[in-house]
């Protein structure tokens, strides 16, 4: 390759080896169709490597998500199923290459010092690994017969955990989901509690639970009506469900004057269930003047929308 004039970049070990990469080698033949058919960047099968998988991320003009301009970037990402999550990271010092076809030489980038990869950092590597013009003028042997290739070599040096703690997601634009539960012979209901089918809202099961005697001693004379997970148990540890939610019973006659209440809640293994032990006095259900009970049936609705999740970073 001829003298080439380098970007100043503090920090990166520039060498020329003729060792090939020891673990991963891409070959790109017509690199110029890639930002023909409107390729900014291309991503390579993963490859294994000190116990974890990789990938290399090329941008043939530069990582435009970075405003880079006039060069290309390489990256290495840390890929696969085996990828820490935020809690976790790994240690690696590692080398991109880039192919000399002329000499048969590898120009390579190394920062000094090793890179710290975990769930919210997943990839390090050079923005500015090289000038568009160094890279294709045939005489560096870089980029010969629209073909290059590059490379890569990586070696973990430790990992461990780094926290404990919990990752808040909003869910923007969330639905909201109703669902109806008529419930007949109510006067023969004799249970403390009957639960309604369950129901998905938000990824979640759910049921409406109902005392018709109302729930514990406290609520004598009451309806009491709930809304709760349908499989607490089954939530990973430290989950909660944030839901907006209405629950409402039916005025069989009319479209309005029905009876309901509103809440937000956060719903978890621990705080499952959540509603209003005196949700109505069952003389009042009775009553025929307002039509929640018709022919001994009456009508539940419950609309829920789950606004947000919480959960263990791991």
């Amino acid at each position: 390759m001829t003298s080439l004039n380098f970007d100043e970049q503090d920090g990166i070990l520039r060498t020329i080896s003729d060792a090939p990469p020891t673990h991963y080698t891409i070959k790109i033949q017509s690199l110029s169709l890639l930002s023909k058919h409107s390729l900014e960047k291309y991503e390579s099968g993963e490859f294994e490597a000190g116990g974890y998988k990789w990938k290399l991320v090329f941008y043939p003009n530069g990582n435009k998500s970075r405003n880079v301009t006039e060069h290309i970037s390489l990256n290495l990402v840390l890929a696969g199923a085996n990828a820490p999550q935020t809690c976790w990271e790994v240690h690696a010092a590692f080398r991109l290459f880039l192919f000399d076809q002329n000499t048969g030489t590898y120009f390579a980038l190394q920062e000094q010092n090793e890179r710290r990869f975990h769930g919210m950092k997943l990839d390090w590597g050079f923005d500015k690994f090289l000038s568009l013009k160094a890279f294709t003028d045939a005489s560096n042997g870089f980029l010969v017969e629209d073909t290059c290739v590059f490379g890569a070599e990586v070696f973990v040096r430790k990992e461990r955990s780094t926290c404990k703690g919990e990752c808040l997601s909003m869910i923007k634009d969330a639905i909201m989901y109703k669902h109806v539960w008529k419930i007949d012979n109510f006067s023969k209901l004799n249970a403390e509690s009957y639960d309604s089918q369950t129901f998905i809202a938000g990824d979640q099961k759910w049921k409406i639970k109902l005392y018709p005697m109302g729930r514990d001693g406290a609520a004598s004379g009451h309806l009491s009506l709930y809304l709760a997970l349908a499989y607490p148990t089954s939530l990973p540890p430290a989950s909660k469900i944030y839901a907006q939610y209405t629950l409402r019973l039916l005025n069989q006659a009319t479209s309005t004057y029905h009876h309901e209440y509103k809440v937000s809640w956060w719903f978890s293994a621990s705080s499952p269930m959540r509603g209003w032990p005196r949700f109505i006095t069952v003389t009042w259900l009775k009553n025929t003047s307002y039509r929640f009970l018709v022919n001994d049936s009456c009508t539940v609705e419950a609309e829920v929308t789950v606004h947000g999740t919480a959960s263990a970073l791991e």
